[in-house]
């Protein structure tokens, strides 16, 4: 029997799935990590595989890693990490900004203070490997040497594979990297003639197979030695292909998360880019139709705001006494502070939560079904900028086991609603592992 691996390293854990031929879970494992410490990255990459039986092991076709969007860092040719590692969510200061902005054309996605290139701005500056801001000798030794500029999935990769420099298109996005022509920019090929000390990945298709396991690294994790390793993706796109169960979806396709916000994805025939709304698009190959899209926004509303008001008992009992086919009077804008970007593009947003009622009931309906006029509102503002119409909305996230709130907002989104077939990302790995 033949078993393809997807393995994810998200904001809270690392999970590790193997799939049959079938796209069916034979086994599973997963592991607690420190995203901030690169050190826990290795710990667990060897555990979560070492914790699946021998059996599995050593019949482990492909392994496909997935990671945290724009988690960054920079390596020597050993592949030893010269700072910590830039997370997902950390900003880049107002100095840096500046000095971006100066080079990324504007409204470009790689122009956002947390984009992979402004964190690499940053770490460059640290340790003075640009040109033009270092001391003599410290540009004496950045043209001498070879710097990798890596993401947390194409790091984790490398351990296998042994090979540094290598990317995947998805990961590579908020780089600055041009999906539509596979290349990167000129712009961006501009600043690296002039910083020839780091090196940029080369980018491959998400699970494009990289090489095999090295040797050494196959006998201490009992992998077979022609076992390959592809190029990696993102959490996020990860999850999207485990939600809907396979790697080539039908156009049309969209995944609610419902989470501690809200974010949207759709299937599409073109990309749409809109930074004023945070809205970009990644690039899916698609079985039968090629080159599709995945276009995503994301509300600061959701589950966040949810549990600012109520427990988890508190929810699944109030929600039980809420008729879902009665719509509320009640018109807030759900938010735990000031500012949100999509569907509404507005920093300065205030929270709209009055008038509240004495009824902790009629204030949920209130809740749910403002949060569900939301949820509609986005999925209207992306048909509008000319996204492929929705036909399927496939639902993940805490807030997909609500089945009023499911009603609910059936009632405004007029589209078939389905929990996720898989809520793993690591699933959506492994569909990409065995697809290629």
């Amino acid at each position: 029997m033949n078993y393809w691996l997807g393995i994810d390293f998200g904001t809270s854990g690392v999970r590790a799935i193997a799939i049959d031929d079938r796209n069916e879970v034979i086994e599973q494992s997963r592991s607690d990590y420190e995203l901030s410490d690169w050190r826990t990255w290795e710990i667990s990459l060897y555990e979560v595989i070492n914790d699946l039986p021998i059996e599995i092991r050593k019949n482990i076709q492909k392994i496909v890693i997935d990671g945290t969007s724009a988690t960054t860092l920079i390596c020597d040719r050993q592949g030893k990490l010269i700072l910590s590692p830039m997370l997902y969510g950390d900003s880049c200061s107002p100095e840096i900004m500046a000095r971006v902005q100066a080079i990324v054309p504007a409204k470009h996605l790689a122009s956002n203070s947390t984009s992979s290139f402004a964190k690499l701005i940053t770490m460059a500056t640290e340790v003075n490997l640009l040109e033009n801001t270092s001391p003599s000798a410290s540009l004496s030794k950045a043209i001498t040497e070879s710097w990798y500029f890596l993401h947390q999935a194409d790091w984790l990769a490398y351990l296998l594979h042994g090979k540094l420099g290598i990317s995947d298109y998805h990961n590579a996005l908020k780089l600055g990297y041009d999906q539509q022509l596979l290349a990167y920019p000129d712009w961006l090929m501009a600043w690296s003639n002039k910083n020839p000390s780091i090196v940029l990945p080369n980018i491959l298709a998400p699970s494009e197979t990289v090489g095999t396991v090295r040797e050494n690294m196959a006998a201490k994790l009992g992998l077979p030695k022609n076992c390959k390793v592809g190029a990696g993706t993102t959490d996020s796109n990860a999850a999207f292909l485990a939600s809907v169960g396979k790697t080539s979806p039908e156009l049309g396709t969209a995944v609610t998360s419902l989470g501690s916000t809200m974010v949207l994805k759709v299937l599409s025939d073109r990309p749409i880019n809109h930074i004023d709304y945070g809205i970009y698009s990644h690039r899916f190959e698609h079985e039968q139709l090629g080159c599709l899209w995945l276009v995503g926004g994301a509300s600061n509303v959701g589950g966040a705001v949810l549990k600012h008001f109520f427990s988890n008992q508190q929810l699944h009992d109030l929600s039980d006494r809420i008729d879902p086919n009665i719509s509320s009077p009640l018109d807030y804008y759900p938010l735990l502070k000031a500012g949100d970007r999509f569907p509404v593009n507005d920093p300065q947003l205030k929270p709209r939560l009055e008038p509240r009622p004495d009824s902790s009931v009629e204030f949920l309906h209130g809740l749910l079904e403002s949060m569900a006029r939301i949820e509609a509102q986005g999925y209207r503002l992306l048909e509008q900028l000319g996204v492929t119409p929705i036909q399927q909305i496939y639902t993940v996230g805490g807030g997909a086991q609500n089945q009023i709130w499911t009603k609910i907002r059936d009632r405004h989104l007029k589209t078939p609603i389905a929990s996720a077939i898989q809520t793993e990302a690591a699933y959506g790995s492994a569909l990409l592992a065995k697809k290629f």
